[in-house]
């Protein structure tokens, strides 16, 4: 039996609406400028870690040993 139009016409509008409140979501979680910020907040979480900080700092002084090594020699 065929369903009636007014049913029809209600379910593309909640399939329309449904899409809609899909697209804006994803329309924010992809937007650049938010990306961004949650890259440099990661960024800030790591390099606030005694172990990340002190290991970079490290390899830095190792590099420039290096280099002032080669240099003078």
């Amino acid at each position: 039996m065929a369903r009636d139009t007014d049913a029809i016409e209600k379910e593309i509008q909640q399939a329309r609406e449904a899409l809609a409140g899909a697209l804006d979501e994803l329309s924010e979680r992809a937007n650049p400028q938010r990306l961004s910020e949650q890259g440099k907040e990661m960024a800030a979480q790591k390099w606030a870690d005694p172990k990340v900080k002190y290991a970079v700092y490290a390899a830095g002084a190792l590099v420039g040993l290096i280099i002032l090594r080669k240099l003078f020699k």
